[in-house]
C-alpha cells in the first residue's frame, strides 16, 4: 500500500522504512523535497540484463516527479523504463564529526532514498517543460535567459518522467557521540562543517559584457 497522491508523507513504507537509528528518519514531502531541491546530482538505481546498476545523473522537481535527461541512446535511461520500480537517491553532505574514538568518527548529512515508476516523455511540449524544470533546477530561471532547444536537439535527447511512490529522508546532525569512559581522553573532538559555494564566474571568450546580477548572487535552496 502506498499512499494517495494527496498524503503529507511519502512513507514509511517497505522499500523506504528506516531501521537502524529510526529517529533520523524523516518521511514528509517538505522534508525530502527540500533535499531533492538543494541537490545537483542523483543516482538513479535500477536492473538490466539481471545485472544491478547505479547512475548518477542530473535531475529537476516538479511536484512529485523527477524529470531525467540524457542522450537518446542514453543506456541508463532507456534501461531504467523496462523495470517495474526503480530507485533514485540524493545525498549532501553537511560536516565531518570527530569523536574520541575511532569507531564513533561519523559524516552529518541529508539523503533520500526514493522508489518509483518510470516512463518516457514523448510530448513535444512536456519535453520542454521537462528540459526546462531541469535546466533551472541547476540555475533558478535559467530557461529565461538562454536559447530554448531546437528541434534537433530535442530529437537527441531522451527524457523520462520519475513518478516517486515512496521516500524516506535520513538526517544527522550536531557532535559526536563519546562513550563516558572516554570523556576524559586528551583528544580533540567536534565537527568540521563542510559549505557549499559558488566562485567567481568565468565568462566566455564571446559572452556578453556584463555579469547578470542573478549570476553574480546565485545560491542553492536551503544554503
Amino acid at each position: 500500500m502506498y499512499p494517495p497522491d494527496n498524503s503529507e508523507d511519502l512513507g514509511p513504507y517497505s522499500h523506504t522504512k528506516v531501521k537502524r537509528l529510526s529517529d533520523r528518519a524523516h518521511y514528509d514531502r517538505d522534508s525530502i523535497y527540500q533535499i531533492l531541491d538543494e541537490g545537483f546530482v542523483c543516482h538513479l538505481g535500477f536492473i538490466a540484463n539481471g545485472t544491478p546498476y547505479v547512475i548518477p545523473t542530473g535531475y529537476g522537481r516538479r511536484g512529485n516527479t523527477l524529470f531525467l535527461h540524457g542522450a537518446s541512446a542514453n543506456f541508463a535511461l532507456a534501461e531504467s523504463k523496462r523495470n517495474t520500480m526503480v530507485s533514485v537517491t540524493v545525498t549532501l553532505i553537511d560536516g565531518l564529526v570527530l569523536s574520541k574514538s575511532a569507531f564513533h568518527h561519523s559524516i552529518n548529512y541529508r539523503s533520500v532514498v526514493s522508489f518509483g515508476t518510470v516512463a518516457p516523455v514523448e510530448d513535444v511540449e512536456e519535453k520542454k517543460l521537462a528540459l526546462e524544470t531541469i535546466l533551472n533546477h541547476i540555475v533558478p530561471n535559467r530557461s529565461s535567459s538562454t536559447r530554448p532547444p531546437s528541434e534537433s536537439e530535442l530529437k537527441a535527447t531522451r527524457v523520462v518522467r520519475f513518478e516517486i511512490i515512496e521516500a524516506s529522508a535520513k538526517i544527522r546532525q550536531g557532535g559526536p557521540k563519546e562513550e563516558p569512559e572516554d570523556i576524559g581522553l586528551d583528544y580533540w573532538s567536534g565537527q568540521i562543517p563542510i559549505e557549499w559555494r559558488y566562485s567567481d564566474p568565468i565568462p566566455s571568450g564571446n559572452s556578453s559584457k556584463e555579469l547578470p546580477e542573478k549570476l553574480a548572487n546565485l545560491s542553492r535552496p536551503g544554503r
